[in-house]
């Protein structure tokens, strides 16, 4: 149970504004856009390439298919076949495009709302 209210801010983008929580995490995945996925990186010190731009897309395409944001298990199976990686490489090479972790980079950059817990198994 929280104990205090979110602290929400408007974030002004070229594409428009956007709210995010006082981590910095959209409030709502249906206002994201690529100019939000840049000014995130950006804060975060990731220069975002083209497969980063592939795992986005594939948590994106994740969260509207099944309503939720995806688990970073399906982010390792998606990297492990696009690449033939086994999973530990796999890990590795998430962990190189998201170094302080896929929660408080890849879901902050890919728009998701902040994980109020989040499943391991």
């Amino acid at each position: 149970m929280r104990t205090r209210p979110d602290v929400l801010t408007e974030v002004k983008l070229p594409s428009g504004t956007v709210t995010v929580d006082e981590y910095g995490y959209l409030t709502d995945p249906d206002q994201w856009t690529p100019d939000f996925a840049e000014h995130v990186a950006r804060a975060e010190g990731i220069t975002l390439t083209p497969l980063h731009h592939e795992v986005i897309s594939f948590m994106r395409d994740w969260l509207e298919e099944h309503g939720i944001a995806p688990d970073a298990r399906f982010v390792l199976k998606y990297l492990q076949k696009r690449d033939g990686l086994n999973k530990h490489e796999a890990k590795e090479e998430l962990f190189r495009l998201f170094p302080y972790g896929y929660v408080k980079q890849a879901c902050k950059i890919a728009g998701m709302k902040q994980p109020r817990a989040w499943s391991t198994g």
